[in-house]
Formats: C-alpha cells, sequence, structure tokens
C-alpha cells in the first residue's frame, strides 16, 4: 500500500475516533473542580460552581467529586450541596454521605496519594436557558477537614 494511502487512512480513522470521542463527553454540559485551602476546609467555606444556561431541555444528572490525601482522617465525609434554579427560583437541597475509607483503612477512591471519587447525586428537570447555582459545604462535626483538597460537579444531559 503507497505511503499516501496509508496516510489517508490514518487520518480517516484518526477523524472516526475524534468525532465518536466527542459525541460521547457531548452529555457533559459542565464539569469544574474547586481547590479547598491548603490548611483544610472549614465549615462555613462554601464553594460555589456556577452552571451556564443549559442548552436544551432535559432531565441532568449532578454529580460531586473529591479529591482527597491520605490525611483525611475519617472513613466518611458528609457534604450538604445546594442547587439553585436561577430561572425558575426553585431551591433544592441534599445531604450527601461519601464512604471514603474502608474498615480495614483502605481508600475506596482511584489513585496512590491523592484519591479521586465521584458520587452521583440527583437527577434535575431542566429547561433550555436555566442557569444552576451549586453550593457544596461539608457538614462534618469536626470545623477544619484536612486531607480534603479539590471539590467538584459535572452535570450531563441523561434524557429529554
Amino acid at each position: 500500500m503507497p505511503s499516501s494511502m496509508k496516510l489517508r487512512n490514518s487520518l480517516w480513522i484518526l477523524t472516526v475516533a475524534a468525532m465518536a470521542l466527542a459525541s460521547c463527553e457531548r452529555k457533559v454540559i459542565y464539569s469544574h473542580y474547586e481547590p479547598t485551602s491548603v490548611a483544610g476546609w472549614g465549615r462555613s467555606d462554601t464553594l460555589t460552581f456556577c452552571v451556564a444556561p443549559v442548552p436544551e431541555d432535559g432531565l441532568y444528572q449532578e454529580e460531586v467529586g473529591l479529591r482527597i490525601t491520605s490525611d483525611y482522617p475519617f472513613m466518611g465525609l458528609s457534604l450538604e450541596v445546594e442547587q439553585q434554579m436561577l430561572h425558575s427560583l426553585m431551591v433544592r437541597r441534599d445531604t450527601l454521605h461519601a464512604d471514603v475509607v474502608d474498615r480495614g483503612g483502605n481508600f475506596l477512591g482511584e489513585g496512590i496519594g491523592y484519591f479521586q471519587y465521584r458520587f452521583k447525586l440527583t437527577e434535575l428537570p431542566l429547561n433550555a436557558g436555566d442557569t444552576l447555582m451549586v453550593h457544596v459545604r461539608h457538614v462534618m462535626m469536626r470545623e477544619i477537614l484536612p486531607g480534603v483538597c479539590d471539590v467538584g460537579v459535572t452535570v450531563r444531559r441523561v434524557k429529554n
């Protein structure tokens, strides 16, 4: 096979692969992480995420992501997540109780040193043009939580 034909075939395969990947990720309309303080995440340190107007009506899945280190001292983490739908003026609050360490002291997240977690939170019916404000804070008994590095929110469209 001539080299120009191999190059065209390779380009075609790369184009198809890129289109396939892009179509898979099209459902994610928002994904962002915010860092917490190096000294520890304070209970009053609310993290805010602003999701731009959604492109179309549908049902959207909200997911909370965490990145923690082995300095995190507890087996679980409790978060309060408040969603404000700005056009409809609806407010929803959810409490997420997340297991991050098993009884043997093993971190359940992915990674080494830094552990990544993703927790599905809720499905929200949103209309085209709705803006979503998401506020996340921890509701643990301890005022300052060491070992929590980043907290994130991902929103993806699941269906009409």
